[in-house]
């Protein structure tokens, strides 16, 4: 009976511990989002006046009316349909080299893959003017796809790396009693692999989306007029436009991160599935 009451204890203390340490997680992940949120509902100098911390006087809606009356959602659009573009085929991309070089022995199949691996170590920027050259050579700089490009070169070493340890995980007699089946590689790929890959590539779709999202460096570099920029970019341009009216920089940024909160409340489940796939093997 005692070493069940210490059992009982100890598992108390470790569910206290471990709901304390959320706790903590959890406010100091929230709390800049909600400072920042608080404070885009106040007017220009209450900041000055009441403080950083204090809770605004009343929820004074103009600094959204102001944004949003401006070119916000053009900004918008053309980060969602960069985005949907660019995660679309960096992940089919993606799934078609990880399919031979997880499933497929040949010759050439660890140094293309240690070749993909190690573009993982080359800096973004040290691409910025050669991709700025060949995008005014093919004649798409000062547009949205111009963007669509490197996003999707930058993405395809991590997807390929995690993508391929990921199917490596899916057990082979799926496929071999698809081949009896007289199922052809393609098949496979098409009604087996993406079925069953399906959480590995919610997780890349959500960490890759992110980063896309907030992309800055190519948005600044291959756009030039504010038809064609996106939401990082619109940040910038409100930053410079209202630099005394934080309240209004706040609303910007407050809309700017709101459509990745709301995408991660409700993909939660699938990136922690993806994360966790394949780590209990038997």
């Amino acid at each position: 009976m005692d070493e069940i009451k210490k059992s009982k204890i100890k598992k108390i203390i470790s569910w206290t511990i471990a709901f304390i340490l959320a706790l903590i997680c959890l406010v100091v992940s929230f709390m800049p989002f909600v400072f920042m949120a608080l404070n885009s509902f106040k007017e220009k100098f209450e900041m000055l006046v009441s403080g950083v911390f204090a809770l605004p006087e009343s929820l004074n809606w103009s600094n959204y009316k102001e944004v949003i009356s401006g070119n916000f959602f053009r900004f918008f659009s053309n980060s969602v349909i960069v985005l949907a573009i660019s995660l679309t085929l960096l992940l089919f991309l993606s799934a078609c080299a990880s399919y031979p070089l997880s499933r497929f022995k040949f010759k050439w199949a660890n140094p293309i893959y240690g070749l993909i691996v190690a573009c993982m170590s080359i800096p973004i920027h040290i691409t910025l003017i050669p991709v700025f050259k060949m995008t005014q050579k093919i004649g798409l700089y000062d547009s949205i796809w111009a963007m669509i490009g490197p996003y999707v070169a930058f993405g395809v070493p991590i997807s390929v790396f995690i993508l391929t340890s990921f199917m490596k995980g899916i057990p082979r007699e799926i496929e071999e009693s698809m081949e009896i089946d007289g199922c052809n590689k393609y098949q496979m790929f098409f009604k087996m692999i993406i079925p069953l890959s399906k959480p590995g590539l919610s997780t890349l779709a959500i960490y890759n989306g992110v980063n896309m999202w907030n992309e800055f460096s190519f948005a600044y570099t291959l756009t030039q007029t504010a038809e064609n920029r996106t939401l990082p970019l619109a940040v910038w341009e409100f930053q410079g436009q209202y630099s005394m009216n934080i309240p209004m920089i706040m609303a910007v940024l407050t809309l700017s991160v709101l459509p990745m909160i709301i995408l991660f409340i409700f993909a939660q489940d699938k990136l922690v599935k993806g994360m966790t796939a394949g780590a209990v093997k038997g």
